[in-house]
């Protein structure tokens, strides 16, 4: 009975081995392989073509910042933000990638937000 299931183990991760879909190191490799080739300026209909789909129903997914997978931390089956790279978007055309461009885009947007906009802070007996 042991062989058996040792055997049947032994089939099934030589399946998911070779399955390019099921397999995290298969896909982190073609993400990888093909972010070599992004360039700026690039549309999201060419990055479509050349990365394929972003990851979807993720929380940290935006409309104008997508992500890949390209490291597998766990293999859980979850895909945290530290296993994926991001793609920036500005009006339709890629601007950056990667998360150091992202953590400084991130930090420029910031200090872009005009001070009129933020709440006022109200000191005790202004009215």
């Amino acid at each position: 009975m042991k062989r058996v299931f040792f055997s049947i183990s032994v089939l099934l991760a030589c399946f998911f081995a070779g399955c390019e879909s099921c397999n995290p190191y298969k896909i982190a490799e073609k993400n990888i392989n093909n972010a070599k080739q992004l360039r700026l300026e690039m549309t999201k209909a060419e990055v479509l073509t050349l990365m394929g789909e972003p990851l979807k129903d993720e929380p940290f997914n935006q409309p104008d910042i997508w992500f890949y997978y390209f490291d597998c931390n766990w293999l859980d089956g979850l895909i945290t933000e530290e296993e994926c790279f991001p793609l920036v978007f500005k009006e339709g055309k890629l601007i950056g990638w990667g998360n150091r461009f992202y953590i400084n885009w991130q930090a420029n947007r910031k200090n872009e937000i005009p001070t009129e906009d933020l709440p006022q802070k109200t000191v005790q007996g202004d009215k």
